[in-house]
């Protein structure tokens, strides 16, 4: 298999097992760092997203509250 070195001629080069794996390393190595900045933004949307539902429950429930108040009268005799 011949193989462009960095000085741009052309060389014949056997790829080894060392070669790929060392490669495979480096890709995998991208993907993590990838992965966990996807992971740190999920949790801070997922967050966000859960503190407004509760907000939101909240405002809710507080007006239906106000609206259906029930009056309870008590008399003595």
């Amino acid at each position: 298999m011949n193989v462009t070195n960095r000085k741009g001629t052309s060389e014949p080069k056997e790829i080894t097992r060392d070669d790929i794996e060392a490669k495979f390393r480096e890709l995998q190595g991208e993907s993590d760092i990838i992965r966990d900045e996807v992971a740190n933004k999920a949790i801070m949307v997922g967050a966000a997203v859960v503190v407004g539902v509760v907000v939101m429950a909240f405002w809710l429930g507080r007006r239906k509250g106000r609206r259906a108040r029930t009056v309870v009268e008590i008399r003595r005799i």
